[in-house]
């Protein structure tokens, strides 16, 4: 799906290869066919929304929306494990996945980053990328709706990404949700964050103790993943955007 990769590029820093490319980015999702018309449009004004601004202010939004507080975090096992022990296993599962697939990953970014998730799921056949879609719908239909709540256009990227999911979520219920949330991002609340804690050494994790979100569909999906599912490449028009080194991959016979 290569309306994935045009989505991963938009959900990555702002830089200006990205404004330059633009017009090439929107001509990708007029020719996609995997999006309703609704969606389409959203994601043409974004681009073009975005493309009007100046660097530095789209670089500055960016700053504040994703990099401040955790609720619009872009690491998807943030918001699964939270700090937990688990999340180390759960990255080092996801980067083998990626290998075992012959995506090859040249970037400093944990394989997490929803980014580079959606550009590995961009190489893999329909049915991969919707069944690993499905299995964060539930967070990118939060991640959209805590979006809508600030009134921020990037809403617009995560609803193309629920609709290509094929996972029908009730909106309304994460809706509610939602707004029943503190803001994370007020200077108050990171200023809290970052307070010094009590140092306890007498509090001993449970055996048998797991985050509450331990049997999410994230850690479903690497821990069932097939070895045998063979690699596609087919070989799309180029989109800005290079997570990896596809000529390894190549080598490999992947």
């Amino acid at each position: 799906m290569l309306i994935l990769k045009v989505i991963s590029r938009l959900l990555d820093y702002p830089s200006e290869a990205l404004f330059s490319a633009s017009d090439e980015l929107i001509d990708v999702v007029r020719q996609d066919t995997s999006i309703s018309e609704v969606n389409k449009n959203s994601l043409i004004s974004f681009i073009q929304q975005l493309s009007l601004k100046n660097i530095y202010d789209a670089q500055e939004r960016y700053d504040l929306l994703f990099d401040r507080g955790r609720s619009l975090s872009l690491l998807l096992f943030e918001h699964v494990h939270g700090e937990s022990r688990d999340r180390g296993q759960a990255m080092v599962d996801l980067m083998n996945v990626y290998k075992s697939k012959g995506f090859e990953v040249n970037s400093s970014q944990l394989p997490d980053y929803i980014p580079l998730y959606l550009e590995f799921l961009s190489e893999q056949d329909d049915a991969f990328a919707e069944e690993w879609l499905g299995d964060i719908c539930h967070l990118m239909t939060m991640l959209s709706e805590r979006l809508i709540e600030r009134k921020c256009d990037y809403s617009a990227l995560f609803d193309s990404l629920i609709e290509l999911s094929r996972v029908e979520v009730n909106r309304e219920e994460v809706a509610e949700a939602v707004s029943k949330e503190e803001r994370d991002d007020t200077i108050e609340a990171i200023d809290k964050e970052w307070e010094d804690k009590e140092i306890k050494f007498d509090d001993p994790i449970q055996a048998g103790e797991q985050c509450p979100s331990a049997s999410s569909g994230i850690h479903k999906s690497v821990n069932s993943f097939d070895p045998n599912s063979p690699y596609f490449d087919k070989n799309n028009p180029q989109v800005p955007i290079s997570w990896h080194d596809k000529d390894a991959a190549q080598v490999s016979g992947l």
